[in-house]
């Protein structure tokens, strides 16, 4: 979908930082900053820019951690086909097992069973 960006000296800097940072075999980053300030949306255009495909998971009512197991099973068959940016907030976050299985994908290269 259409972004409507306003680009200055810093954020420029910060694209490029993340464009850098998502071309690294296994590059991952984590962004911290104020609600508000771009950080998705300087990501969605780094991977855009990059010609990687943006996967980000879908919340709805009752979801759970067999649901975000299936999601992670397609970004794996979709990883297959081209490069992905996996983008992950906080609002994602609705058990602390997300988390823990993100560790350990970060920390093993492989998805745990």
């Amino acid at each position: 979908k259409p972004l409507t960006l306003v680009l200055f000296e810093m954020a420029l800097s910060h694209l490029v930082r993340i464009m850098r940072i998502i071309k690294h075999p296994r590059g991952h980053a984590l962004l911290i900053g104020i609600g508000g300030s771009g950080k998705q949306s300087i990501t969605r255009l780094a991977t855009f820019a990059s010609g990687y495909g943006l996967y980000e998971i879908r919340l709805c009512r009752g979801y759970s951690e067999s649901n975000f197991r299936e999601d992670m099973k397609e970004l794996f068959k979709n990883l297959a086909a081209r490069p992905f940016v996996f983008l992950f907030t906080d609002a994602h976050v609705a058990e602390e097992g997300f988390l823990e299985y993100i560790n350990n994908i970060l920390s093993t290269g492989i998805p745990p069973a």
